[in-house]
């Protein structure tokens, strides 16, 4: 399984490099169209990844509640994310998945609670659910890529 957070590192890396280069007001705009932003995308794809592996294992998650609440599936952008706001969801992009890792090395993980995704994916264990999490990135990164395209419009 080391691959497969290898893996994932490199996404997450990818996300951090392609919007390295957008203001604060880019990061929070809603471009026509799209019901979110930049930075809800990224904040996203950490609340989700906290809650498809640790909260479907019966785990607290490891991030604070604000960033799991704000940004976990079914919500929306809220408010305005300032700097200091964009830093921080940037900075849990990498240090996740290394905690993930580590748990998972651990065996933090051997209980799971099988569900089948909105998109029709059943996860049966919490490799299936790290796996599926390449095919939910993977939107959001093309969400992502989409809304910096629009940019050049703003």
């Amino acid at each position: 399984m080391e691959y497969l957070f290898e893996r994932y590192r490199k996404i997450r890396r990818y996300m951090a490099d392609t919007v390295h280069d957008l203001t604060t007001e880019q990061f929070n705009h809603i471009p026509s169209g799209f019901s979110n932003n930049i930075i809800w995308n990224l904040g996203h794809v950490v609340a989700a990844q906290q809650g498809v592996c640790y909260v479907r294992s019966g785990k607290q998650h490891k991030t604070d509640d604000d960033i799991f609440n704000d940004y976990k599936p079914g919500t929306r952008p809220g408010k305005y994310v300032d700097s200091i706001g964009i830093d921080r969801i940037k900075s849990l992009l990498i240090p996740t998945i290394d905690i993930f890792e580590k748990d998972f090395i651990a065996g933090e993980f051997e209980v799971y609670t099988p569900w089948t995704t909105r998109y029709g994916v059943e996860l049966a264990d919490i490799k299936t659910a790290a796996e599926f999490l390449f095919f939910h990135e993977g939107i959001h990164l093309g969400y992502i890529a989409a809304m910096k395209k629009c940019l050049r419009k703003f």
